[in-house]
């Protein structure tokens, strides 16, 4: 794409775009380009259809996947080729909205008393009692914890926000029991390298392993 691709990463980074945002905007304008082999400045409604209905009849991408890749080519010509979206008239699909799974105390208790490993049970515990995102929790920091206030400090959560959550005594007192053992340096939940935070699928992976453990 070479100027135009330039031009691209500039507005995604003038707009505030995350890293994982500006490289998948990029990354599908540039499968835009090799699909057709023409720069898009050049496509119009037709051809854009015609992709469109590639990524859903050959690359099978789900409804979210593909709303986000939609929405990557609508800024490129948006913003970067200041031209109106082709395909506006087109309807994807739009996501199905879906409730989340609540536990209920019972099988909350039954969570924790599984969980015999203290880094886990304390990674369980505060993200439950914070109404944590698995993400918030995976990136939490030391400094984060704020045990004279009670608060829990959740940096960039969804929508690039910061925002504070109640820190409740029992997860304070076993992230005081876990800091003791295992001594984060930055990241309160330290990943296979100490200066990585853990990922969000090694959160994933303890809760399911904590929810299909045996009584």
């Amino acid at each position: 794409m070479g100027k135009l691709r330039d031009q691209m990463l500039m507005d995604l980074q003038l707009c505030g775009a995350k890293p994982r945002t500006q490289e998948a905007y990029l990354r599908e304008a540039e499968n835009l380009v090799k699909y057709f082999n023409r720069s898009p400045a050049e496509l119009g409604e037709n051809e854009l259809k015609e992709y469109l209905l590639y990524l859903i009849k050959e690359r099978h991408l789900s409804e979210g996947t593909l709303r986000f890749y939609v929405a990557g080519l609508k800024f490129l010509y948006r913003t970067t080729l200041k031209r109106e979206w082709p395909v506006e008239k087109i309807k994807h699909p739009r996501a199905k909205s879906k409730l989340p799974i609540v536990l209920d105390l019972s099988e909350v208790k039954y969570l924790f008393s599984v969980t015999r490993n203290l880094k886990h049970k304390a990674m369980l515990l505060i993200t439950y009692s914070s109404g944590l995102r698995v993400s918030e929790a995976a990136r939490l920091k030391l400094t984060d914890i704020d045990s004279v206030r009670m608060t829990v400090r959740i940096s960039q959560g969804k929508g690039g926000k910061d925002r504070y959550s109640i820190l409740s005594q029992t997860p304070l007192e076993h992230l005081r029991e876990y800091w003791k053992k295992y001594r984060p340096a930055e990241w309160l939940f330290e990943g296979q390298k100490k200066d990585n935070h853990i990922t969000i699928s090694t959160i994933q992976s303890i809760f399911r392993a904590a929810k299909n453990a045996p009584a």
